[in-house]
């Protein structure tokens, strides 16, 4: 078995490297110089909420309403929570259909972010260790 040590103190990377890829979808990964793929996370995960909003107008983020979609929701980026905030005195009612498929690519945005935002704190921690000299 291989044991691991710390080049360094690596928590405030990983602090910062999961903050900025919920700040911008794939920052996490632009931080660790992998912009290839911090490209192609940040052009899915937007295109997919821009999708759900177009489907269901911004009604769809509902924080009263709607509170475990708005949780997922949320993981897309801080500023959903300024949408929600504007959203919130049901002054954009949406109803039936278009409101259900848009609360779903909205939260599957979200909860698509929150993977990606661990998958870079985990490969951002990998590369800060190294294997122990036996």
């Amino acid at each position: 078995m291989t044991r691991w040590e710390s080049q360094e103190n690596p928590l405030p990377f990983l602090f910062l490297v999961g903050l900025a890829g919920w700040f911008v979808p794939g920052g996490g990964y632009l931080l660790q110089k992998e912009t290839v793929r911090a490209l192609i996370i940040f052009v899915t995960i937007a295109l997919t909420f821009c999708l759900g909003l177009y489907i269901g107008s911004i009604g769809t983020i509902d924080p009263i309403g709607a509170r475990p979609w708005y949780f997922a929701q949320i993981m897309n980026s801080p500023l959903v929570a300024i949408i929600g905030h504007f959203t919130a005195t049901g002054g954009y009612p949406v109803y039936a259909r278009p409101n259900e498929m848009g609360q779903i690519y909205t939260s599957t945005a979200g909860l698509l972010n929150l993977l990606c935002i661990v998958n870079s704190v985990y490969l951002a921690y990998l590369r800060r260790t190294k294997p122990m000299e036996q």
